[in-house]
């Protein structure tokens, strides 16, 4: 049983008590302000849906990448709103945040806005879903919803990826068995450092996340240990190699001189994406040390 299901348990009764007709808000006629920001290639929002405009901070500050972290329901033997939920823990579950109101709905927008793009110089948008119930139901009840948006996202069809605005990575729970079967999918599977050596090809894992401090463990205090460094540039090699993208979490992310030097390493070992819960503090050390952004 999910460690998660007492929680859930509280949460269905609370959506059930809204009425089985429960619908989400509906997502404003022109959700989206107009980009002002250059976009960022590396800066990736974790925790996306905590920021008070949940993917529209990320794109006013010019970010290319978000998390969403998804529970759906029901469970079976829990009677409550069928959906995707967004949110952190089951207890924060609420009737109007599903992954269509904050995320599918407005970048649906913004691309039919901005010429078929997300950010105004079309630079590639990533998706993370963060899978928080069992695996298998999760994934099918995601590719349902993906396949409503159909040509924003990039689609796996027959050994062939057929790009989108959007690439959704599925993170969390993954069922990888019936992720690598499938013929015809929206979602592409998010690796771990473990698989760097693996032949799992870029067309199903096209991005490689995993915990900093259980990897490499530098706070950024004093000069990186070189092993450590020497693992992070033979790592993001490795990825690259196969064309694969690579992001860690767990990254110092309080501002100050230790973060920058983590960032700093990050940058000079060409890692795609760097994780923050700081926008605007990303924003501004990419503009300022970032080569590609110049």
């Amino acid at each position: 049983m999910s460690r998660h299901l007492p929680s859930l348990l509280l949460v269905a009764l609370a959506l059930t008590a809204c009425g089985e007709s429960a619908a989400p808000l509906a997502v404003p006629a022109d959700p989206l302000p107009a980009a002002t920001a250059k976009s960022l290639v590396r800066a990736h929002a974790h925790n996306d849906y905590e920021h008070e405009q949940p993917l529209l901070d990320a794109l006013e500050q010019g970010f290319t990448s978000v998390e969403a972290d998804v529970y759906t329901l029901p469970l079976p033997g829990l009677g409550a709103v069928a959906g995707l939920y967004v949110a952190h823990d089951p207890q924060d579950i609420q009737p109007d945040r599903t992954l269509a109101a904050l995320y599918l709905d407005p970048l649906q927008a913004r691309a039919e806005a901005n010429g078929g793009c997300i950010q105004p110089d079309c630079a590639p948008f990533y998706l993370l879903i963060d899978a928080k119930t069992e695996a298998e139901s999760t994934w099918s009840a995601i590719e349902t919803e993906l396949a409503k948006y159909g040509a924003l996202f990039s689609h796996y069809q027959n050994g062939a990826v057929l790009p989108g605005a959007v690439t959704a990575i599925l993170s969390g729970n993954r069922p990888k068995a019936s992720m690598l079967a499938a013929t015809s999918r929206y979602c592409f599977y998010d690796g771990r450092f473990a698989d760097l050596d693996g032949s799992d090809p870029a067309s199903f894992m096209p991005l490689i996340s995993d915990n900093w401090t259980t990897e490499f463990g530098w706070d950024g205090n004093g000069e990186m240990p070189p092993e450590q460094r020497a693992k992070l540039h033979q790592s993001i090699a490795t990825a690259h190699a196969k064309g694969q993208r690579i992001r860690l979490w767990e990254t110092p992310d309080s501002a100050g001189a230790a973060r920058d030097r983590v960032w700093t390493e990050l940058l000079a070992a060409d890692q795609d994406h760097i994780n923050t819960d700081d926008l605007a503090g990303l924003r501004a050390f990419l503009l300022a040390h970032d080569p590609s952004q110049r």
